[in-house]
């Protein structure tokens, strides 16, 4: 029998079939498209033919499209609904596929015909678009290691085998703890949360066959814990929990694996000639610089960290009106920051969730891009790899422009967070290709699904990368949608959750659950007015995580990283009361891969545009103008990376940004 995954797909729009997909066809199937790819490489790297842009790296960009197919599906499955099986399997493709990749990095033939072709490149009559990805062609042999030899050259295959190994070690540990764990509650225990807490604890605690309620690690869940539970005792067990994910001793412990995942990039950098690997992974990002960075992440640092003190005297004060003589500690804030929102605002979250329910949400982030970009969507009744996933046709004007997923619900087998990624990224060559985008969150199941204000905005952000993937309107499938500089990437998702905000959007979409009733303007000026609240706090938490993932890259590698991690605390001064957000053991983004190593900070430089972008649409006609969407879609999200990042946002905004516009929309104040 054919394997589905080789298979050419006559499902609506090419979607992958996953219900003909067994977990037995991903090791054949890999093995298979690898050698294909292998060979393909192979017959670029030997052609006798001079070369030229078509028989080169319009050939590269060709290759590969079977072992696309299979990785696609099968990275899409493992990190949102794992099992044993899919499990290790990722332990046998990571260093299967890096020593594939590696080997055609260092293929020197290969090398050589992009390197000829860099040489002539102003004598080849390119398009721009052709130009920018010969530039990046030729970059990435080199900052791999292309152009190393003999013993540098081994040496550097080993370090990229290492790597995959070890991030994929440190995902699956993470994974392990966060399913692992759970507290169990008795109904005494439940006392003074509001319902939808209790109903989501009971929901998981079924989901578990756990006899009665609980909580578990899934921020969806813990994090509502730690704002309404008056028991001060279990607030402290789970939040110990969930911040020593990783570094709980035994086999899913993360601490030396981060040690030697540093050390490694270390000695990858050097090999490269570059002074640290910060230097190294910025130098093509917009930052350029470990100092521009730290620069920016200190003009934030300092009037967060200040705001963050102030808060936490207030909410010492309440602690200490609640009879507890004691210093305010990491499990306190939010359950007093919560207090503290309630009493100045009059904003009560168990009052407000009603009004945040998962479907109306996904109905005004769709509402949103029809208003901004004519999008129109569809549902899909198709055949999904969990029953939870839904699927709609995104059309403009009639005509199919992408297919929409979206996996909403926290469950044991998907690793947390939230994320987007493409199945399928547009490109017009070899052939004409539209994207299959997923959205993948961890929202409390229940019925109605209800959603926390903060929980809508992650939907929104998410919505506004899978907006960069459908929009994408470029030749080649290399630069397409978010193949970006990481620094660049969370613009349009940040610049997207501002939409969430319009209370024309709020007016329209927060309905209540039971009742169906508008959110009453009082409550919904109340949400607006407290956007910014605790907003040191969040600030700080950011931050102090970006600072420490700097610190663990520019520079020698830190031998023991959670010593590192206290010193880099203790001199920005961190507040007792607040933790990094992602601390070293559980810090996937910096951990799992390199995707977000030396580049934690991107969100804040991101964040740096999106709220001056934001200011373009309320300077011009409002938050619907039309004018400045279309510059949008024009100059940002269709154009992929087919131009320096730079350049695309000047060509939107006329300018570069500064940090005024962040600051205040954090409603920070500046230090003198």
């Amino acid at each position: 029998m054919t394997n589905p995954l080789l298979q050419d797909w006559s499902t609506p729009y090419g979607i992958a079939p996953f219900a003909d997909i067994s977990d037995d066809d991903f090791a054949p199937a890999l093995d298979q498209a690898l050698a294909a790819h292998e060979a393909e490489i192979e017959a670029i790297a030997t052609d006798a033919a001079t070369p030229n842009f078509a028989n080169t790296v319009e050939s590269l960009e060709a290759a590969g499209k079977a072992l696309d197919k299979v990785l696609s599906v099968f990275f899409t499955v493992a990190g949102a609904d794992s099992n044993p099986a899919r499990e290790a399997l990722q332990r046998d493709f990571s260093p299967k596929l890096a020593a594939h990749f590696s080997k055609i990095s260092s293929n020197k033939a290969l090398f050589a015909r992009v390197a000829a072709l860099w040489e002539i490149r102003d004598d080849l009559d390119l398009t721009d678009e052709q130009a920018r990805v010969l530039m990046l062609t030729h970059r990435g042999f080199v900052r791999a290691g292309a152009a190393l030899d003999g013993a540098q050259d081994a040496r550097m295959q080993e370090i990229k085998a290492r790597l995959a190994v070890l991030g994929t070690e440190f995902t699956q540990n993470l994974l392990a703890d966060e399913r692992d764990w759970f507290m169990p509650l008795s109904e005494e225990d439940l006392e003074g949360l509001p319902a939808f807490v209790v109903d989501a604890a009971r929901a998981v605690g079924a989901e578990k066959e756990a006899d009665g309620p609980v909580v578990t690690l899934s921020r969806s869940l813990i994090v509502p814990f730690l704002q309404f539970s008056p028991r001060r005792d279990l607030r402290q067990k789970a939040f110990e929990a969930w911040v020593s994910r990783g570094a709980n001793g035994g086999q899913t412990d993360n601490r030396q694996i981060a040690a030697e995942i540093l050390a490694l990039r270390e000695e990858r950098a050097k090999l490269l000639g570059y002074e640290s690997f910060a230097v190294y992974k910025l130098e093509t990002e917009m930052a350029k610089t470990p100092l521009a960075v730290r620069d920016l992440l200190m003009s934030v640092w300092i009037p967060a960290r200040a705001q963050a003190e102030a808060d936490a005297q207030k909410l010492a004060d309440l602690m200490r009106a609640d009879g507890i003589n004691d210093d305010l500690a990491p499990w306190d804030w939010r359950y007093y920051a919560e207090k503290r929102r309630a009493a100045e605002h009059d904003l009560d979250e168990a009052a407000l969730k009603p009004y945040f329910q998962l479907d109306k949400m996904i109905e005004a982030s769709f509402a949103c891009a029809n208003r901004l970009f004519g999008l129109e969507f569809e549902p899909l009744d198709v055949p999904l790899y969990h029953p939870d996933c839904r699927a709609w046709n995104v059309t403009r004007k009639g005509a199919h422009i992408a297919v929409f997923i979206g996996d909403y619900f926290a469950r044991g087998s998907k690793r947390s967070g939230a994320w987007c990624s493409a199945m399928r990224s547009q490109a017009k060559f070899p052939e004409a290709q539209t994207p299959v985008v997923i959205n993948v969150c961890n929202f409390a199941k229940a019925d109605p699904a209800l959603l926390s204000y903060d929980d809508a905005r992650t939907l929104f952000h998410e919505f506004g990368h899978a907006l960069h993937q459908m929009l994408s309107d470029v030749t080649y499938e290399s630069i397409s949608g978010t193949s970006v500089a990481r620094d660049f990437v969370e613009l349009p998702s940040q610049l997207y959750e501002h939409w969430l905000d319009v209370p024309e959007v709020l007016s329209e979409f927060a309905v209540h659950a039971e009742t169906g009733a508008p959110i009453p303007q009082p409550l919904l000026q109340k949400v607006l007015d407290a956007a910014t609240f605790d907003m040191g706090f969040q600030t700080v938490e950011y931050v102090a995580s970006a600072l420490v993932d700097l610190a663990f890259h520019d520079g020698p590698a830190p031998a023991d990283p959670m010593a590192a991690q206290t010193d880099v605390l203790t001199e920005i001064g961190m507040p007792a009361a607040i933790t990094m957000r992602h601390a070293t053991p559980h810090f996937a983004h910096v951990f799992s891969g390199d995707g977000y190593s030396s580049g934690y900070y991107s969100y804040m430089w991101s964040e740096v545009m999106d709220a001056d972008a934001f200011e373009a649409f309320e300077e011009a006609g409002g938050p619907f103008d039309a004018e400045r969407a279309a510059a949008l879609e024009e100059h940002i999200l269709s154009s992929g990376g087919s131009a320096d990042a730079a350049e695309l946002y000047t060509a939107f905004r006329g300018r570069l940004p500064g940090v005024e516009a962040l600051l205040k929309g954090r409603g920070l104040i500046a230090a003198e």
